[in-house]
């Protein structure tokens, strides 16, 4: 494999690369940092709607290229700028204390709204008004793990390629759809269009889980809506919610996190689904 060429520090691609932390930048740019062998890896291997690679560049230490030679060699194939970084390169370009090596340069991922609609859900995870990137991205990894079909971020909510957003992820970015910007009235009326059933999750909820499952109202098409992490869900969204449903507390915690929240919520639906089409 072809040694990739030293960039200098005062490179315009490391300045272009550092601006990504700002948002407004990726947002004009339609660019994103993926960091980490995890998350470039799944970077390389995804796609764009229109089959273009996410991957657009490359940034590694020698140490990195060595150990992880596939994805630099997999990262070249595919098209993408590969660039030999010094560490005070990589720190520059890096949005962590302790870069891991690999740093990417990616394309925006999310879908229209009206593409996830048309794929016919059967499990949806909806943040409306998450505020916190590390959150957000655990949520969506949750989703992914629990088999959803797709996540929805409000307008409301944090962006989506955060940088804290992204690491807490874990790659999960690149494994499902996921819409951002949608009003949460759209959203909610959509996914009710497309036969989906709606349920706020809401530590105050007039239904518990444990008899949702009994009753075997989770075996159909679901769609979860998550909450704020400090205030949880106004009440006009719970009443846009076909139910509001709480998670039970057996035992004496005062309540869950909105990601563990969630990951009982989303595989609760994923397992009743199971059933469902055993039956």
């Amino acid at each position: 494999m072809p040694t990739p060429e030293p960039i200098s520090l005062r490179s315009p691609r490391v300045t272009a690369a550092r601006r990504l932390a700002k948002r407004n930048f990726r947002t004009k740019e339609r660019l994103f940092i993926a960091e980490g062998p995890q998350a470039v890896r799944e970077a390389v291997a995804h796609r764009g709607p229109t089959g273009e690679p996410t991957l657009v560049e490359l940034f590694t230490t020698a140490e990195a290229a060595e150990r992880h030679a596939d994805i630099v060699a997999a990262a070249r194939a595919e098209g993408a700028r590969v660039h030999l970084a010094a560490d005070t390169v990589l720190a520059e370009v890096s949005q962590t204390v302790t870069p891991q090596g690999l740093v990417g340069v990616c394309r925006f991922l999310d879908s229209p709204f009206e593409s996830i609609l048309a794929a016919r859900p059967a499990l949806v995870a909806v943040l409306a008004h998450v505020r916190d990137p590390g959150n957000a991205g655990t949520v969506l990894r949750c989703a992914d793990a629990a088999g959803a079909d797709a996540v929805v971020l409000t307008d409301a909510s944090v962006d989506l390629y955060n940088p804290k957003s992204v690491r807490a992820s874990v790659g999960s970015h690149f494994h499902l759809p996921v819409a951002v910007g949608v009003p949460v009235e759209q959203a909610v009326a959509g996914l009710k269009a497309a036969g989906v059933r709606v349920v706020a999750a809401d530590g105050a909820g007039e239904d518990d889980l444990d008899d949702e499952l009994d009753a075997g109202t989770m075996a159909g098409p679901t769609a979860w809506i998550f909450g704020n992490e400090a205030w949880g869900l106004p009440e006009e969204t719970r009443a846009l919610a076909d139910a509001v449903v709480r998670v039970p507390i057996h035992g004496k915690a005062e309540s869950l996190n909105l990601a563990t929240a969630a990951a009982v919520c989303l595989y609760a639906s994923a397992r009743a689904q199971r059933a469902g089409r055993r039956a």
